[in-house]
């Protein structure tokens, strides 16, 4: 047989592969063409290679591109199997005056032909071939070579029917088909398009595995296809505002790559433009937002007037799409520009650094409070039946980032508003993994292609956390929020947080977001015990929250790295406590001790003694765990101070208890072995606040005192209280 009948054969494939729309009859294939019957015939009886290369010569001859159906191409797997096919792609010895690649052609050709067939596609025995079809995409050779181009797309047409079985993607990243796609674009040889193509469907399926495998290639494409779209100067950039979305890694964006994405999309949004132009450009801004904040932008006039073009253009977006009630909204081109926005207001109230200057900073927000706006008229048509679109989640999380930072603007809509958010984060809290599959949804909708990073938590309340925080202050919004039941639901949830962080949960694994969820919630509850005492007094989940503030204090001052969450929780409790001094929980149960041990324990560790060179007496300085984040600790450490002193004459039981833990001992002992003028006014408050309320409620801890020098030590800082105290019987 020659070469040439050789390769007429490999047409074979090509039948295949064209017929796939159309399956007729599998009697009408017969009736019509019986001489293909007893050449399928003669294929199934043939002894030896030349008889099988003869019977498939003849089948190609009798089937006409087009005219082979489903049924048909099964016939004919089952005449030839996957050994022959295998031997063809294995073989190293062609026939004489045959290049080496026509026998490997003919067996890709036969494989492309079985590939049609859904279920042969995801046969081991395709399977098993992935890495030596990979290999034929980079191959080198004759690029004009016809024999050579066809078998390129066989294997494509291959691989891409792998890709598209169900486990067939996890197939293909395991045998090395995304380095070689990548390879075979950037060579941009014969198919490198449908390389490319190829490699769009493996990251939009299987985004962490591909970047896991094969890191190093694909920034090298994300280099070339970054690098393009810089210097594109017609329709392409366009089409590629819609593929590099797709590969920018999980990681680091390299900086040259930010680069040229930044200056191409300076170069298109600054431009005059139709939507379905300037809508992709601004998807891969999102994207870039999301994944590395405001890093791409480059500092400068330049960045600062591109960082407003941005912004201002999104949200005469979001404007244009939810002020006309009725209009069709493009969601992941608004869900975009929310992403574009966020930037904004993170960058509007950054102190140090930030991109903008002062002026273009008062004027974005007064831009962004216009869109706010409409966000807050189209929520406020949000019926119940669509609570649980990904839309309306992503419209609820960009009014809680504006919300976080200004409540002042805006303040009507938002009370009117305040009833539908405290309903809406209930329903998606009491369904929470739905909330979950929204978030999901809500960055698969715009920003990012599979995953949703941190910066999209999976519950809608989280997300009105910063903004309720800042509400519960005002008399108007707090009001609302109480009578729609926020705070029981805000106990509800910090409970369920709080158990992800308790012993059994690996807290390794878990957001920062979690932790800082937790937070945010203490000091809601800090501004309910301050604004509303009577609500704590009341309302039976508070009680449930003081039990669960008791018996998780102990075990969390212990646990390094954690001390600003048990400050928020320790002061929590000491000011509840207060409020809730006649519960049974706080009469000297177990609980209740072991809460005000750990309080001590957080309270008395916050300053130590240092030596100074030169000099007989020390100076008072903070410990080493506070004094990094003192700025953040310290307005809770006198609360949380005064808040002790305030429990003393309540709780009759904690006197003893605090001169057991001889805290007020090595507090005077402190004070006493350190320079006064190193000790603060409002410190020096703080302690003898502390100290004169347990001189007074308990005579064993005003002996206690005098022991250690107490009358003294007064006198030296001048605690006119302590000392009067203490010089009474």
């Amino acid at each position: 047989m020659s070469c040439c009948d050789l390769a007429a054969a490999g047409q074979l494939g090509k039948a295949g592969i064209m017929a796939s729309d159309c399956e007729p009859a599998l009697n009408q294939a017969e009736s019509r063409n019986p001489t293909l019957e007893r050449y399928l015939g003669a294929l199934r009886e043939a002894k030896n290679d030349s008889e099988q290369f003869a019977a498939l010569l003849l089948v190609t001859k009798a089937v006409k591109a087009g005219d082979i159906d489903a049924k048909t191409r099964r016939r004919i797997f089952d005449a030839v199997g996957f050994t022959f096919p295998n031997r063809l792609l294995t073989t190293k010895e062609a026939p004489d005056g045959c290049p080496d690649h026509v026998l490997r052609a003919l067996g890709v050709a036969l494989l492309a032909c079985f590939c049609s067939d859904p279920e042969l596609a995801a046969h081991p025995q395709v399977l098993n071939k992935i890495p030596i079809l990979s290999t034929f995409l980079t191959a080198r050779g004759d690029p004009d070579d016809a024999a050579r181009r066809s078998m390129i797309d066989d294997t494509y047409q291959c691989l891409t029917a792998v890709a598209g079985t169900p486990r067939g993607p996890r197939h293909l990243i395991a045998g090395g088909t995304v380095s070689a796609l990548c390879q075979a674009y950037l060579g941009h040889g014969y198919g490198f398009d449908q390389a490319l193509a190829l490699l769009v469907g493996l990251l939009a399926a299987a985004e962490t595995q591909c970047w896991k495998e094969a890191e190093p290639d694909l920034l090298a494409v994300l280099r070339g296809l970054s690098e393009d779209f810089q210097k594109a100067e017609d329709a392409s950039k366009f089409e590629l505002c819609q593929l590099l979305p797709l590969f920018l890694p999980p990681t680091t964006v390299p900086s040259e790559c930010l680069r040229d994405l930044q200056a191409g999309l300076a170069r298109i949004l600054g431009s005059k433009l139709s939507s379905w132009q300037r809508n992709p450009a601004l998807k891969l801004a999102a994207r870039l937002a999301h994944a590395c904040g405001s890093d791409w932008i480059p500092a400068g006039n330049s960045g600062s007037k591109f960082l407003a073009l941005l912004v201002n253009l999104a949200c005469v977006e979001v404007r244009l799409a939810l002020e006309e009630t009725g209009t069709e909204v493009k969601e992941d081109v608004v869900t975009a520009c929310y992403a574009l926005m966020e930037l904004g207001i993170q960058e509007c109230t950054r102190c140090e650094q930030s991109l903008l200057k002062e002026p273009q900073k008062v004027q974005l927000v007064s831009i962004m409070k216009e869109a706010i706006g409409a966000v807050i008229h189209y929520l406020q048509q949000v019926g119940p039946e669509k609570q649980k679109e990904p839309f309306v989640f992503a419209s609820v999380r960009i009014l809680g980032a504006w919300l976080a930072e200004e409540t002042s603007s805006l303040r009507k809509e938002v009370c009117q508003l305040l009833p539908f958010l405290v309903r809406y984060a209930k329903t998606l809290y009491e369904e929470a993994e739905e909330a979950n599959d929204l978030s999901q949804q809500v960055a698969t909708l715009a920003i990012s292609p599979t995953t949703p990073g941190p910066t999209w938590p999976g519950d809608a309340l989280r997300l009105l956390l910063p903004g309720w925080c800042h509400l519960t202050v005002e008399d108007g919004p707090r009001e609302i929020l109480i009578k729609e039941g926020a705070p029981s639901l805000l106990c509800k949830y910090f409970l369920q947080q709080w158990e992800l962080t308790s012993p059994g949960h690996d807290t390794s694994v878990l957001p920062d977001s979690v932790e800082i969820g937790l937070q945010t919630c203490c000091h809601i509850f800090l501004n309910l015990v301050v604004t509303a005492p009577g609500l704590i007094k009341r309302d039976a989940c508070f009680t449930s929250l003081m039990n669960t503030l008791m018996t998780s204090l102990p075990a969390l001052v212990q646990q390094q790295g954690r001390l600003l969450l048990a400050a928020n929780v320790a002061t929590l409790g000491l000011l509840m406590a207060r409020l809730l001094s006649t519960s049974p929980a706080l009469q000297g149960t177990p609980a209740s001790r072991g809460f005000f041990a750990a309080a001590i324990l957080f309270l008395s560790q916050s300053h130590v003694a240092r030596a100074t060179p030169g000099s007989d007496q020390a100076v008072l300085v903070l410990s080493p765990d506070y004094e990094g984040i003192w700025a953040d600790l310290q307005e809770l450490w006198f609360l949380g101070m005064q808040a002790f002193t305030g429990c003393v004459p309540l709780l009759p039981w904690l006197a003893p208890a605090a001169l057991r833990s001889r805290w007020p001992q090595e507090l005077l002992q402190l004070l006493g072995s350190v320079s006064p003028n190193s000790v603060k006014p409002e410190m020096v408050a703080a302690y003898q606040g502390v100290l004169v309320e347990l001189a007074r409620a308990n005579r064993l801890c005003r002996e206690a005192m005098r022991l250690q020098a107490g009358e003294e030590t007064a006198s030296h800082y001048r605690m006119a209280a302590l000392e009067q105290c203490l010089s009474e019987p």
